[in-house]
């Protein structure tokens, strides 16, 4: 890996499902517009994103103030290569105000298994009010299906977050479906991913 901008994060896993997590998004982003990401983390996918989508404008936003940096560091380092990049908003998925007014699609990649059941229930409110009609939202992560894990990996990595915090964990894809259903956005797709991974897609 060549040497990181100062001041930026390098998480390992943004290189290996930045292209099937693309490849998904090609098919339902729209052709133009605003895209809000919740949760972005290093950075790193913010930047890739915003690079194979130029007629986009990619929004990156973290909680976390180390995140915000990173993916500044990130954003500063792309340069002029990607003038569609925003610099970080500092959103928690659960805030009721937020510092945005719309959004044409909202993504949110490996955020609700590690964040309390709370930050899903806002993430499905902020998304209802900023998408338009017909808007989408995506999720990428690990999910249990009728309460059962998909892969042994997936229940050791389960237990291994809510070791950490008992808030966290693997979230069964119908109890997200049925948040989602209860702000207005209803379930278009659903894609089996990498290292028992999913990408779900919704649609206001």
């Amino acid at each position: 890996m060549s040497i990181l901008p100062e001041n930026a994060r390098h998480f390992p896993a943004t290189a290996r499902n930045r292209d099937p997590i693309a490849s998904i998004l090609k098919q339902h982003l729209p052709l133009s517009g605003t895209v809000l990401e919740i949760g972005s983390g290093s950075g790193e996918h913010s930047v890739y994103f915003a690079d194979i989508f130029p007629n986009l404008i990619w929004q990156p936003s973290d909680p976390d103030p180390l995140n915000v940096e990173s993916i500044n560091a990130w954003v500063k380092s792309a340069g002029a290569s990607c003038s569609n990049l925003r610099p970080s908003l500092s959103i928690n998925a659960s805030d009721l105000v937020l510092p945005v007014a719309s959004a044409d699609f909202v993504i949110c990649i490996n955020v609700i298994h590690i964040s309390p059941w709370d930050a899903t229930k806002g993430l499905m409110r902020n998304a209802a009010n900023l998408l338009p009609e017909s808007g989408g939202l995506y999720l990428y992560g690990p999910y249990k299906i009728d309460g059962v894990h998909t892969s042994p990996s997936n229940a050791s990595f389960d237990c291994h977050l809510r070791s950490q915090n008992d808030a966290w964990g693997v979230r069964d894809l119908g109890d997200v479906v049925s948040e989602a259903h209860r702000n207005g956005l209803y379930l278009k797709g659903q894609f089996k991913m990498p290292a028992n991974n999913l990408s779900i897609v919704f649609e206001k």
